[in-house]
């Protein structure tokens, strides 16, 4: 694909937490539960934080304008693909937006349960632990969830969205207005 067909859209801020935090969720549901799962998951939650900082400071597509799922867009992007023509979105798609915030509400909602877990106030009781199993559990489902879509849209649009969150780059359509969504021709 030439430089003309295509566009910046994930900055290297946003692809290195997003690919670490992945790697973290992942030791941390399939790994040992020892010092370095606590570590780690304090890691992760902070990078969840400083990607919302980013969300509101950082690069154009990085940013929540660019696309915080909104009652509208939800709907006009559900009809689209209920259409057989899913809207193209250069940043999130409005249920990849809700998927990234569900997916960050649950690992900073982990973090917290794991701390939780961790107090004197809390020594001996079991419900910090089922909650945190129950994130945990409700995580793996929607990180499965989310690859299943990312493949799913990947070959449904024929823009590999995937390759993106590694390259940064994608496709660039010939009706681009920018963060507004288009249709795909």
């Amino acid at each position: 694909m030439s430089d003309a067909a295509r566009i910046r859209i994930w900055d290297r801020w946003v692809r290195f937490t997003h690919w670490t935090v992945a790697g973290i969720v992942i030791w941390d549901l399939f790994g040992p539960t020892d010092p370095l799962h606590r570590k780690l998951g304090y890691a992760a939650a902070a990078l969840v934080g400083l990607r919302i900082v980013w969300g509101l400071v950082g690069t154009r597509y990085a940013r929540f304008s660019a696309w915080w799922p909104t009652r509208s867009h939800l709907h006009a992007y559900w009809r689209s693909l209920a259409a057989g023509r899913p809207l193209h979105h250069l940043s999130h798609n409005p249920l990849g937006g809700v998927m990234a915030l569900v997916l960050w509400a649950l690992v900073l909602a982990l973090a917290f349960t794991g701390w939780l877990m961790r107090l004197d106030a809390f020594w001996g009781e079991d419900w910090p632990q089922v909650i945190h199993t129950s994130l945990a559990i409700a995580l793996e489902a929607c990180v499965c969830i989310h690859i299943a879509a990312a493949v799913v849209m990947s070959v449904w649009t024929r823009e590999n969205l995937i390759a993106a969150m590694v390259t940064g780059y994608k496709r660039r359509h010939a009706r681009h207005t920018g963060n507004t969504a288009e249709r795909e021709r």
